[in-house]
Formats: structure tokens, C-alpha cells, sequence
């Protein structure tokens, strides 16, 4: 298990090496990762991409992904890609979607197309006088 998010995180299930490895059909929050240091920290990761499906065996993993060519050059190979999914409990789309627009934030993801910003604004909600 690995944690990703702000605070305490989400318990993420893995990671696990993603070439070889066989999508379930769960709904699920999922994040692909890669070793920057192998060698010298084996035991950290870093998110690349950020995504949700509503049935992860039909999401194109593991490498028919649309980002899949991303992924394995951010790596540096295919056999370095790895992923760690969560299923949310109770999680509808927009709750799946909720996380990844969280995480997205956090990790600022190189292979997502989409970015996020945690930011603040006072006029959002308004002001006191």
C-alpha cells in the first residue's frame, strides 16, 4: 500500500509494475508512477499521470493507454512504469473525478494533459465587512 494525496492521503493498493499486470473491471482511482532513483532510493516514487475509469479493464492498460508513450519515456523504459489504483468507496464519477483534480494538483502530474491549481480565492465565497 502506498498513501498519495494531501494530509494522511488515499490508501492506494500497490505499486505494482504495470507491464505484466491485469486490469480489474473495479471502478477505481489510479496513478502511474516511476523510480526517479532505483539505485539510491528504491523505496520512492513518482506520480506521472493521475486518472479514474469506471472499469479499469477497459481503460486500455496497460499500455494501449493514450498516455502510454508518456509514461514509458518519463520511466525510461516500459519494465519501469508502474501503478497503484484505490477504489473509493461509495465513489461515483464525480467523486473519482474529485480525487484525481486533488492529486493532479498535489503531484502536478508531467503526463496529464490537464492541470490544477490549489488555490484560494477570497471572492469565491466573499468577504466580511
Amino acid at each position: 500500500m502506498i498513501r498519495l494525496g494531501p494530509a494522511s492521503g488515499y490508501p492506494f493498493e500497490g505499486p505494482r509494475l504495470l507491464g505484466g499486470w491485469a486490469p480489474p473491471a473495479v471502478a477505481a482511482v489510479y496513478a502511474v508512477l516511476y523510480r526517479p532513483e532505483p539505485e539510491g532510493r528504491p523505496d520512492r516514487y513518482a506520480v506521472i499521470y493521475v486518472d479514474h475509469a469506471g472499469d479499469l479493464s477497459r481503460a486500455n492498460l496497460p499500455f494501449r493507454h493514450p498516455r502510454a508513450q508518456c509514461w514509458i519515456a518519463r520511466a525510461g523504459s516500459r519494465w519501469k512504469v508502474h501503478i497503484c489504483t484505490y477504489e473509493v468507496p461509495g465513489g461515483l464519477p464525480a467523486h473519482r473525478e474529485q480525487i484525481v483534480r486533488e492529486l493532479t494538483a498535489v503531484y502536478r502530474p508531467r503526463c496529464n494533459e490537464a492541470q490544477f491549481e490549489h488555490t484560494w480565492h477570497e471572492n469565491w465565497i466573499g468577504h466580511e465587512r
